[in-house]
């Protein structure tokens, strides 16, 4: 880590993926210092423990994997298991967000709720509002629990204006939490931005989350396939040997688009959200524009599996999860898990 790396995140292992195209900090005004400096932090914590087993891997092994974004509304145990309804059956696993502005129920009750209604969580742990003693918690409560897996990120900058009065903790950033993961005997899943700047250093950064503990990586979406092939095979070349999960863009109206149009270091064909906007019914031209990226980001070598995501519709969650259903169960030609 640079000596004074002036990093707001108070990020070890950086950058995150919400460096700027100047390379300067998505949270101050001045240049990310592992950006500009342009070599990668090696990993020097603890050896991983030998990884037990887990059933997602198991079936990335020998089909494409299925991971869906799981969009609900805040607080509300009854639509949860409304929408994990909907959605079990046409994915691996939901994937739990955390939201910088909308919080949730804590990690475990989501965990119990999603099993509860067969479905098979991998939830999403940020280091933004938590500090390491409520971490090392969470990873002890979703270790109880079970979980197909933990995403363990950094967590992007709180916007100006959002929770007014709530601190950004940053004790430790996502390549430390998938260790804190992986200890415990969680798959450690990590995240990775292949089109944000720096773009050169991404492959060898996925190296290190890998060596920290990191079983699977779950990357944000690319502008091309070819970049993503270009991605996967530096990566290749790095030493990482990480399976990748390719993240799909689910949308089928302006807002849904715009959504993640807004999400740091995530690129989207502009000329693809074009055609499915302006087509005669969106929502089948949505779907459609979906099952063939997945169908083509599937192709690369080192992937296993595609990340549905998105919120689908401004229509209301349920509909929204009827998209992303139907969109699952055209990849994976009807199978359930």
């Amino acid at each position: 880590m640079p000596e004074d790396d002036g990093c707001p995140k108070r990020m070890e292992y950086g950058p995150c993926g919400g460096v700027r195209p100047d390379l300067t900090c998505e949270m101050a005004a001045h240049p990310c210092p592992f950006a500009v400096g342009g070599e990668v932090v090696a990993w020097h914590g603890e050896e991983p423990p030998a990884p037990g087993p887990s059933a997602l891997l198991e079936r990335a092994r020998t089909r494409p994997v299925v991971l869906t974004d799981l969009t609900v509304r805040p607080f509300d145990a009854a639509n949860v298991r409304a929408v994990t309804r909907i959605l079990a059956g046409s994915c691996d696993a939901l994937l739990v967000g955390e939201h910088h502005g909308r919080p949730d129920f804590p990690p475990a009750l989501m965990a119990t709720l999603i099993r509860d209604m067969g479905g098979q969580p991998v939830i999403t742990l940020s280091c933004r509002d938590r500090n390491r003693v409520v971490l090392e918690q969470e990873v002890a409560g979703l270790a109880e629990v079970g979980v197909a897996g933990v995403l363990c990120v950094t967590g992007d900058g709180r916007a100006p204006g959002v929770r007014l009065g709530a601190t950004q903790v940053f004790d430790v950033d996502g390549t430390r939490l998938a260790a804190l993961a992986a200890a415990a005997g969680l798959v450690a899943a990590v995240p990775e931005a292949p089109d944000a700047p720096p773009v050169p250093i991404r492959p060898a950064r996925l190296r290190e989350k890998q060596r920290a503990g990191a079983r699977l990586a779950v990357l944000n979406h690319v502008g091309s396939v070819d970049r993503l092939a270009a991605f996967a095979a530096a990566a290749r070349a790095a030493g990482a040997t990480v399976p990748l999960v390719a993240g799909v863009a689910v949308y089928t109206d302006e807002h849904s688009a715009s959504v993640l149009q807004r999400f740091p270091g995530l690129h989207l064909d502009p000329e693809q959200v074009d055609a499915v906007l302006r087509a005669p019914d969106p929502v089948a031209a949505g779907i459609a524009a979906a099952v063939a990226e997945a169908r083509a980001l599937l192709a690369v070598d080192g992937v296993v599996g595609v990340n549905l995501s998105g919120s689908a519709s401004a229509r209301g969650v349920e509909f929204a999860a009827g998209i992303k259903a139907e969109v699952g169960r055209r990849i994976s030609g009807g199978r359930a898990t």
